[in-house]
């Protein structure tokens, strides 16, 4: 495999999947696919299968047509590699019980709700559906990479203090709120410090105007502190000493500054939620709008790069990604986006088949006659625009 940051390889990823540790060189660090969605019409990957039309039959028509490719993205991802699946409510029921038997259930990190559609589905009975689903699995739980934070996720309004040099910053109980933790479970934790509420100042040793502070929970009983003494040694202009108004009266507690740039590689992160807001990661209609400032309206309901570009901000930025439903191509747009912006160095293998598009379709009078076609006119234009270049690969041939 080249350089390029983006690499298009043709063909039915049944057929394709098992070339591409020797066409690669490398195990697959993150897998991201958008599979076709089971709604009841015929989808291309029709394998050896059959279905009578029930909703059953083609529950199971479709269970079979991904087991076999979920088993063969198994074999290429990296000990400490991940998997995410979008997928919707016909499916994600099935969806989930097919990854926890191929990758384990002790593996699932997560069954993200993305608000694709705010405005939400109009046509029809029932509920207007405003949501897909994102499953997340680790080849390995134990070994994974994958990092469940982002620094997009971090909101300068948590942080309402600041300080005379303009650090922005808030205050966090030094006690343990949890409690599991009491000093029956974390004995080293449950010591006394010193405060001084005036001045602030905190110490694990008794000094002049201070009064003892122990860590205790709402209710009075103890607890425990959250710092160890060293760390406490180590860092006491990171903490000060309070008066706090209570319903029972005034008390003196303990507080850690939490700064919201902390001098760390890569800035501070938050924990992701497991909904994901349009406003957050883009919605049908943004990606729909991508994909035709590019070459045009051509595909049906791509997923926007800001989802895919948040699956990639879990990962590290010099990640081999895979998709083996490619689609429109947003997986490869949005690796080139997330390289350009962060100077990043991971590639994207997408495979596609040559699917022919439908006689009329926008993407068939564009001459775009099968799917690989939009694949790769995607991918050259996001070379030409975005940059990091684009190669085609041949599988090997039996």
């Amino acid at each position: 495999m080249g350089e390029a940051q983006n690499v298009f390889v043709e063909g039915d990823n049944l057929d394709v999947l098992p070339t591409l540790p020797a066409l690669l060189g490398a195990a697959v660090d993150l897998v991201y696919i958008d599979p076709p969605y089971n709604t009841g019409n015929d989808f291309a990957y029709v394998d050896d299968f059959r279905s009578d039309g029930s909703r059953r039959s083609r529950h199971q028509a479709w269970v079979a047509m991904m087991r076999p490719r979920l088993g063969a993205a198994r074999d290429v991802l990296a000990e400490t590699g991940a998997i995410f699946v979008s997928i919707d409510d016909n499916e994600v029921a099935h969806l989930r019980l097919l990854m926890d038997e191929v990758f384990g259930e002790e593996n699932l990190l997560a069954q993200v709700v993305v608000n694709l559609n705010p405005k939400g589905r109009q046509l029809g009975k029932g509920f207007a559906t405003n949501h897909e689903y994102v499953l997340v699995y680790a080849r390995d739980a134990r070994r994974t990479v994958l990092d469940a934070s982002s620094p997009d996720a971090v909101d300068e309004r948590d942080f309402p203090l600041t300080t005379p040099d303009g650090r922005r910053y808030r205050h966090l109980p030094l006690r343990n709120t949890n409690k599991k933790f009491n000093p029956l479970t974390a004995r080293t934790l449950h010591f006394a410090l010193w405060g001084d509420p005036g001045s602030g100042r905190v110490s694990t040793a008794p000094f002049d105007g201070a009064v003892e502070i122990e860590p205790v929970f709402g209710d009075g009983r103890p607890a425990v502190w959250r710092w160890s003494r060293p760390l406490i040694d180590e860092r006491p202009d990171d903490l000060v000493c309070r008066v706090v108004k209570a319903r029972a009266g005034d008390r003196i507690d303990v507080y850690q500054r939490d700064w919201l740039q902390r001098d760390v590689p890569g800035g501070r992160r938050k924990k992701l939620r497991t909904i994901w807001l349009a406003e957050e990661v883009g919605s049908t209609d943004t990606a729909v709008a991508e994909l035709k400032e590019l070459v045009g309206h051509v595909f049906e309901s791509p997923k926007p790069t800001g989802l895919v570009r948040r699956i990639l901000g879990t990962m590290p930025d010099d990640a081999l990604v895979l998709d083996f439903f490619a689609g429109s191509g947003t997986t490869g747009h949005a690796v080139a986006l997330q390289n350009a912006a962060d100077g990043g160095t991971r590639r994207c293998v997408s495979v596609n088949s040559a699917e022919p598009t439908r006689p009329g379709s926008n993407a068939h009078s564009a001459g775009l006659l099968t799917v690989a076609d939009i694949t790769r006119a995607r991918l050259q234009a996001v070379a030409d625009t975005v940059g990091g270049g684009y190669e085609e690969l041949s599988p090997p041939r039996p």
